[in-house]
């Protein structure tokens, strides 16, 4: 079910605003991509314009960047450790920005979007 990203019909004072038009096609947005630690999977959507875009459904590999090194490894992911987005996605093993996950080398936070861009990219702590 899409969710609707235009304006409200509701002022702040809680007044109606009179809408001269109805709902668009173009202000449906999507329901959230809720990315988890699994064998890699990907999802190609078509977006507006006629373009395309990788949603990253699962994955276990991460690009993580040492800032000591200087240098970018593929690394496995463990667990998820922490997440500001939502506490209770720690449980469920659910990964976008800013996640802080357990990898073979050590805690890293997750610095792309997975659910935008299509991989995991993340700092080592």
């Amino acid at each position: 079910m899409g969710r609707f990203q235009g304006t409200s019909l509701t002022k702040p004072s809680g007044g109606k605003r009179r809408s001269s038009r109805s709902k668009r096609r173009s202000e449906i947005g999507r329901e959230a991509t809720l990315t988890r630690i699994n064998i890699t999977q990907r999802k190609v959507l078509r977006i507006r314009g006629g373009a395309e875009k990788t949603v990253l459904l699962n994955s276990n590999q991460v690009n993580l960047y040492d800032p000591k090194t200087k240098k970018t490894v593929a690394s496995k992911i463990v667990t998820v450790k922490e997440n500001p987005a939502n506490p209770h996605y720690v449980q469920r093993n659910i990964m976008n920005r800013g996640t802080v996950i357990e990898t073979e080398k050590g805690l890293a936070r997750i610095t792309s979007r997975p659910g935008q861009d299509g991989v995991i990219n993340a700092v080592l702590l």
